[in-house]
């Protein structure tokens, strides 16, 4: 199956991307997408439920590696939010100009994207040479506050670059 998807992602002013295999903060993005009448694409290769409206959108992408990811950062540009805990595509987002926020509301800017990727890669290596490192903590009502506060503030701010 190719790409499911009915609207043309360029017709919108301002558009959330969500990375949404393994994004805890689906409901989240769709209440700050609806106060603020934001275009989401809920991008993944495999269905998933999303609530039916006209600002939500699910984007199925065939199976394969970084296939979403390569979906999303081909079309998130400057006046775009994408939502992801995927370092490398965050830094292809970040480098297009895109706003970027991690689950946890962590912003990955210009300034704090390359100390991303090196801690990333620090990991990849210690796990390669057999050190057992844990994954990541699970979301707090905290972090979900921190979210909820980093996306409003995103979404404020690219109104604003827009001219909405």
């Amino acid at each position: 199956m190719a790409f499911e998807y009915m609207e043309d992602p360029a017709a919108f002013a301002i558009r959330i991307f969500v990375d949404a295999d393994a994004c805890p903060v689906k409901n989240e993005v769709y209440r700050v997408a609806e106060r603020y009448r934001l275009k989401v694409f809920v991008v993944a290769n495999s269905y998933l439920n999303v609530p039916r409206t006209d600002l939500i959108e699910r984007v199925i992408v065939p199976e394969g590696p970084d296939v979403a990811d390569q979906w999303i950062a081909e079309r998130a540009g400057a006046h775009d939010i994408v939502i992801t805990a995927d370092i490398p595509l965050a830094a292809r987002c970040v480098k297009n100009g895109a706003s970027v926020l991690s689950p946890t509301g962590k912003l990955f800017d210009d300034d704090s994207i390359g100390m991303a990727l090196a801690s990333r890669n620090l990991m990849a290596d210690l796990r390669s040479a057999g050190a057992v490192t844990r994954g990541p903590l699970p979301l707090s009502r905290q972090d979900v506050s921190r979210f909820l506060s980093a996306l409003d503030l995103a979404a404020v701010k690219v109104k604003r670059k827009v001219g909405l």
